[in-house]
């Protein structure tokens, strides 16, 4: 162990340690849960760290040998060479203070280290003093929150969502021709193609895609340079400009400084509108993946109209059993997303005055959703929708058998004459030609010219 010093006293550190005693402090207060901040929150907050170092020496406030150890240092925290330092969960103070200050003393302690001085002396790097000059808790953690999103939907989310789509695609082109019964109320409904049931479920999910693009235009905003309530204190003019343009320089988009810092710092909305649209998509993957693990349902015994790739054994009594477990890893990523949206506006909507002090479950919550349906959607399209293929056999046999193809004769003999078909042959057990034939309402060839439901998937003529 070592001795360090922070405002309130001597606390003794693992030596082997890159963090420091306020680190330490809130490792030993706060042991609740093993929910930790996500590594790509941390590489963020390191990213902002680095771009400070820069700004701040091209400022003439840091000095260009410090600074440039602690762009080093941020440079190997960002690869990941220190995640093991970052051992703070995230239920502690709302700001994130703890965080911050983990990430502040692991940077300046490796820069110290690069300086040849010794780790735990403050010198000649000062965790709060150089690595957070210009800065504060309450605008760097919003700050890093948004570049972490940003990166992520725009590096993972999309890449993934534009995949699944496209397999859909192809899938609905594949299945143009196959027409097969519809469902409405979950009874048989008026025919359609499978391959336009697929398109549907491309065009929900490039939907879900547009609204999460929509929603980035407010987290491309970055409070930097608000510092403690939004006024800039300790940072000089310029400091917030420069910031953004290094941000956006080192991580590769285009971020812009927050029209109104003290709106973005004490209210998280932003996040809430985001978090909304993830929600979207979750609602829309959740009614793809149900839908498709019903017309799987079978083998023998359920709908059975779509086969599905079999993964692994479903049972471990019923020998054969294959489950559609990618569609229920779906439902079930869905439920997850849903809760941390309602954490997420619960918590945004909790600011008081000049500061949201649920910063950490909000950087939790976002990136988790984030991850959740991008690595989801990855998994369900390489593993189940690229290899779903129709049964023929069973889609036909319940479009012959679908009582809903009388509606074709409505503008032939109308409503009512057509209803009580329906009711004959239900009642009966009879086929619809049959039961018309019999009621005298036409004739076999009559129904035959008029009752096609290849005809049916598209308005007439």
């Amino acid at each position: 162990m070592r001795k360090e010093k922070d405002s309130l006293g001597e606390v003794l550190v693992p030596s082997d340690r890159y963090f420091g005693a306020q680190t330490q402090r809130a490792f030993e207060n706060f042991r609740i849960g093993c929910e930790r901040f996500p590594t790509e929150f941390i590489q963020a907050h390191a990213l902002v760290k680095k771009a400070a170092a820069k700004v701040n020496s091209d400022m003439a406030l840091l000095e260009r040998r410090l600074a440039d150890a602690i762009i080093q240092a941020a440079d190997e925290v960002i690869a990941g060479k220190f995640d093991e330092h970052f051992p703070l969960v995230i239920w502690q103070s709302g700001s994130g203070t703890q965080f911050n200050m983990n990430v502040n003393e692991v940077i300046a302690n490796r820069a110290i280290e690069i300086l040849g001085g010794e780790i735990g002396s403050k010198s000649p790097v000062h965790p709060n003093d150089h690595v957070n000059m210009s800065q504060s808790t309450n605008d760097t953690v919003p700050t890093s929150i948004h570049i972490a999103a940003a990166r992520a939907v725009n590096e993972k989310l999309f890449p993934n969502l534009q995949a699944l789509k496209a397999t859909f695609d192809h899938k609905a082109h594949a299945f143009q021709n196959i027409v097969k019964v519809g469902r409405t109320h979950l009874q048989d409904a008026t025919p359609l193609t499978l391959g336009q049931e697929f398109g549907g479920y491309s065009r929900q999910i490039e939907a879900a895609g547009e609204t999460i693009e929509n929603s980035l235009l407010q987290i491309m905003e970055l409070p930097i340079g608000g510092t403690a309530v939004g006024t800039g204190l300790n940072a000089k003019v310029g400091f917030d400009k420069k910031m953004v343009e290094q941000i956006s320089k080192i991580a590769g988009l285009q971020f812009q400084l927050a029209a109104d810092k003290f709106a973005t710092i004490s209210a998280h909305d932003a996040i809430i509108t985001l978090s909304g649209a993830l929600k979207t998509l979750a609602a829309a993957l959740m009614k793809i993946a149900n839908d498709i693990r019903w017309l799987a349902a079978g083998p023998r015994c359920g709908l059975g109209e779509l086969n599905l790739p079999a993964n692994e054994p479903g049972s471990s009594i019923m020998p054969g059993k294959v489950n559609p477990t990618q569609c229920e890893m779906v439902s079930m990523v869905v439920c997850q997303v849903y809760g941390n949206d309602t954490a997420i506006s619960m918590a945004g909507a909790m600011g008081n005055f000049q500061l949201n002090a649920y910063k950490p479950i909000l950087a939790f919550a976002l990136l988790q959703s984030i991850n959740l349906l991008a690595d989801a959607m990855k998994s369900f399209n390489d593993r189940c929708a690229v290899a779903i293929e129709p049964n023929r056999k069973k889609i036909a046999e319940h479009l012959d058998n679908s009582l809903m193809l009388v509606t074709a004769l409505n503008e032939h003999i109308g409503y009512d004459k057509a209803a009580r078909i329906v009711l004959k042959a239900w009642h009966e057990d009879k086929t619809l030609k049959i039961a018309a034939v019999e009621l005298g309402y036409l004739t076999e060839q009559q129904f035959d010219q008029w009752v096609r439901p290849q005809d049916m998937t598209r308005p007439a003529e």
